[in-house]
């Protein structure tokens, strides 16, 4: 068995403690860190987003911190500021809470443009400037931003080229009927989502997060399936109901994403298996339909079924 198989088995079995079903996106959540990217999580209020971040890092062992969106969020409050001290007659750097290993971006539609620049330029080059001097970020950064699909008044759309920057965008639907019951029961048993540690988490090293990432990296990518990739991606972009497809990056991450889910599975190669299951939530977010499409009620993950089915597998 892989370090990654093995990973993700006890990454299941532990957040499995504190999170009733939702078992496709909490596997995302975790390819996520496998591959070293970022998450855009879409879903209603209520469906322990949060909770699911939280349980993440205290299974890895890594830092975690919240920041909940507002109209009058600035990059300051998010990234920090140097405060002078009258003590010392000298500038103290007061760092934000950018400065963790796990950040969980609450609304980042609600918070102004600036603001998102700022957050998002720290997600790409993983450092911070501050008054000139640039601070380098943990090494297992990773942002994990909420979105609400329902309620868009007063928010700040993110523009296609910084959706762009997100690895993957995960959706969290509402769980069904026996789920919903087994949470309930959860809670009449004691659970406190506010007392993790009480859960009995059990975790693993940060090294084995490292050498699972090695592991990824490693597996075999056959020439056809690069074109395969390619192919699909380019597909995107003349599909009829799409105005902007998907871009290299994103065949980049489709690769990444699609290793991470062969190494989870205990294998070193990759099949087309893995990039159809990989396809949904990398290109999602970065196609724009065109208004005809909208108002026809198709969706961005429609249009990558259909884009899947008309691509031909290589044998």
């Amino acid at each position: 068995m892989s370090k990654a198989n093995e990973l993700a088995a006890h990454v299941r079995s532990e957040i499995g403690k504190v999170i009733v079903g939702q078992q496709d996106s909490l596997d995302q959540l975790l390819l996520v860190l496998l591959v070293g990217g970022h998450a855009l999580v879409e879903g209603v209020p209520g469906l322990a987003k949060t909770l699911a971040v939280k349980a993440l890092a205290q299974i890895f062992d890594l830092q975690f911190a919240r920041v909940q969106c507002t109209p009058d969020l600035m990059p300051a409050d998010i990234v920090g500021a140097n405060v002078f001290n009258l003590a010392t007659s000298a500038f103290t750097l007061h760092r934000g809470p950018i400065f963790t290993d796990l950040l969980l971006v609450d609304e980042i539609n609600r918070t102004p443009p600036r603001t998102q620049s700022a957050l998002l330029e720290a997600m790409e080059e993983r450092q911070v400037t501050i008054d000139g001097t640039r601070y380098p970020l943990p090494q297992y950064f990773a942002v994990f931003a909420t979105q609400n699909p329902v309620e868009f008044e007063g928010t700040y759309p993110l523009p296609e080229a910084q959706l762009d920057r997100f690895l993957v965008k995960i959706r969290i639907r509402y769980p069904d009927a026996a789920h919903e019951a087994h949470i309930l029961q959860n809670f009449q048993n004691g659970f406190d989502p506010r007392e993790l540690q009480t859960a009995g988490v059990r975790s693993v090293s940060r090294e084995v997060l490292q050498a699972a990432r090695h592991e990824i990296s490693q597996v075999r990518v056959e020439p056809a399936l690069l074109e395969y990739i390619v192919a699909l991606a380019a597909r995107t972009r003349n599909w009829p109901a799409v105005s902007l497809g998907a871009s290299p990056r994103a065949g980049i991450n489709l690769m990444l994403v699609a290793k991470a889910i062969a190494a989870t599975e205990g294998r070193d190669f990759l099949i087309p298996d893995d990039i159809k299951t990989a396809a949904p939530p990398v290109f999602r977010h970065r196609l724009v339909l065109k208004p005809e499409a909208d108002l026809e009620g198709i969706t961005a993950d429609q249009v990558v079924r259909d884009v899947i089915h008309s691509v031909e597998i290589p044998k």
